[in-house]
């Protein structure tokens, strides 16, 4: 088992997908896990957004300070993806983001690709188990 295989596993063993009915209500904190599939070359710089992202958003009180986690893993043999896994202090919070953190959003789908049917971007809220 490679390294990221043992921290994708801790982190399915307190993350579960929330179904459609279990969404946060606006005003409470909503937990999401990202994936992020990196174009080619595109690797090193889309590391760097996803922690610029966390940052602006730490800086913006957007998040909670606590269970973040940031991933990286291959598959395919060769295609690098990332994994992302916080809380939006709010879950109003991305409907309303703000500018600085739209922009952020902008650079990150410039960095990312679809493949195998599966956007470039994508989010899924999850519930934490206590």
């Amino acid at each position: 088992m490679n390294r990221f295989t043992v921290a994708l596993a801790s982190v399915v063993a307190f993350v579960s997908l929330a179904s459609s009915n279990d969404a946060a209500p606006a005003d409470q904190p909503e937990t999401v896990m990202v994936t992020f599939r990196a174009k080619p070359g595109a690797e090193a710089e889309l590391a760097r957004v996803i922690a610029s992202h966390w940052r602006a958003a730490s800086e913006l009180d957007l998040v909670t300070p606590t269970q973040h986690v940031t991933l990286r893993g291959t598959e395919d043999g060769h295609k690098t993806y990332f994994v992302e896994v916080f809380t939006w202090r709010d879950a109003s919070i991305p409907d309303a983001a703000p500018a600085t953190i739209r922009k952020i959003w902008s650079q990150m789908n410039a960095l990312v690709e679809s493949r195998g049917g599966h956007p470039g971007l994508h989010f899924e809220e999850v519930s934490l188990i206590d």
